[in-house]
């Protein structure tokens, strides 16, 4: 009778030997990639300007030896990089790396981990043990003292981020939301008032990132005329936001034409915290096929419906509902395209639901300032991650005053 061989179990010395071969040569790979990219590039430029030829007929641009080997870090680990040289003898001309920038050491991943680590509770001491675990042994590049560097480096770049010229921007819509986070050396919880808005190709930036005293009036007000005085002068054409924000009354004088959409998920929270849970599942329903609605007619009928339903027994929830009737539909009158868009700020609580969640269960940062530029920093690595509006063409139409009528451009057939 044949018997099965045992299978010797895998000792742990040669599980952690094997993943570290696998370690390795994913570095060693990455390293040639990376190597042969900048290669290419310094190849590419060379030939592009190898027909201009001095007085004396050598050319102008040729290849010059390697910059000294450099450590970049990586979220494989460090890579040992040579990078090869341009003499660009043009007035004016110098080769410059879009690959690997001069000064760059480590990669925007590693950028962008390390703020998010700080905001999620991580003390600047414990940053050497955490990123060891994620990055390996080989992460001594990110030390503590390292860190508090990247933090000091992380507010000169806010500050100048906040002073930019603004006066080539028009933001279509914008998103306005209030963000609250714990600080350890404060005993009030900070707010940071947060402004997203959608250009006019349908691309979405960060605008502002302000820290204020309970998302007050006063505070917004500081945030739009900073905005103003910096060249923000065309109004947006729709703003969103949740209905307890002191931004509305802040809008009404900054920007008085700009049309206002409350937040439907703010807004349905706030319904249903004002009826009994056995009723949530039912109530959420009919809100739902308010916003949902493919006419403003329909959605009416839907609201009148809950109204009907519910105004007897639980008038607080309905009284919730009717007072904002007006900002709850205007998203009817802009591109049906846009509705995913902008019936909520989602832009905003997406970004931000993670770090938000967290920090309540932490101290936080140390001081408001280092809360303002983590925040900042994380919204500008999220930024690039920002998707187009959909139906981006429709823009345009938007900024001209077409009427949209139920999302369809009046004089248009609906699909």
């Amino acid at each position: 009778m044949l018997t099965a061989t045992p299978i010797k179990a895998q000792q742990p010395a040669e599980t952690q030997s094997t993943k570290g071969v696998l370690d390795e040569l994913c570095r060693e790979g990455a390293r040639q990639m990376l190597q042969a990219a900048l290669q290419a590039e310094v190849r590419d430029y060379i030939e592009s300007h190898g027909a201009e030829i001095g007085p004396d007929g050598r050319r102008l641009v040729i290849g010059n030896g390697y910059l000294p080997e450099r450590e970049l870090m990586t979220g494989l680990g460090p890579l040992k990089i040579r990078q090869p040289r341009v003499r660009d003898e043009r007035p004016g001309k110098r080769f410059s790396s879009q690959i690997l920038p001069p000064y760059l050491r480590r990669t925007p991943s590693i950028e962008a981990l390390v703020p998010a680590l700080y905001l999620k509770g991580i003390s600047t001491g414990d940053f050497p043990a955490a990123l060891e675990a994620i990055l390996g042994p080989d992460a001594a590049g990110l030390s503590a003292t390292s860190v508090v560097r990247l933090k000091k480096v992380w507010e000169e770049d806010y500050e100048q981020w906040r002073q930019r010229d603004l006066s080539n921007k028009h933001y279509v819509y914008v998103w306005a939301d209030g963000i609250h986070f714990n600080v350890r050396l404060e005993d009030d919880r900070t707010c940071m008032l947060v402004l997203i808005g959608a250009l006019e190709d349908g691309t979405k930036e960060l605008i502002a990132v302000w820290d204020g005293f309970r998302e007050s009036k006063d505070s917004w007000l500081d945030v739009l005329r900073d905005l103003r005085r910096r060249g923000l002068e065309r109004p947006p054409k729709l703003a969103v936001g949740d209905g307890a924000l002191g931004f509305w009354g802040a809008l009404a004088e900054v920007f008085p034409k700009t049309r206002r959409q409350r937040c439907w998920v703010h807004k349905t929270a706030n319904v249903l915290d004002k009826m009994p849970k056995r009723l949530h599942s039912r109530a959420k329903s009919m809100l739902h096929e308010m916003y949902l609605a493919s006419t403003r007619k329909m959605a009416l009928e839907a609201y009148d419906a809950f109204l009907d339903a519910y105004s007897a027994k639980y008038p607080k929830a309905c009284d919730c509902l009717v007072k904002d009737f007006e900002d709850l539909f205007a998203f009817y009158d802009f591109p049906a395209e846009h509705w995913i868009h902008i019936r909520t700020t989602n832009p905003i609580e997406s970004t931000f639901a993670t770090v938000r969640l967290r920090t309540r269960r932490t101290k936080g940062c140390g001081s408001t300032k280092a809360t303002l530029t983590m925040v900042f920093k994380l919204g500008i690595e999220c930024e690039k991650k920002w998707r187009r509006l959909n139906g981006s063409a429709r823009i345009a139409q938007v900024v001209e005053g077409r009427r949209f009528i139920d999302g369809v451009l009046e004089g248009e057939k609906a699909a």
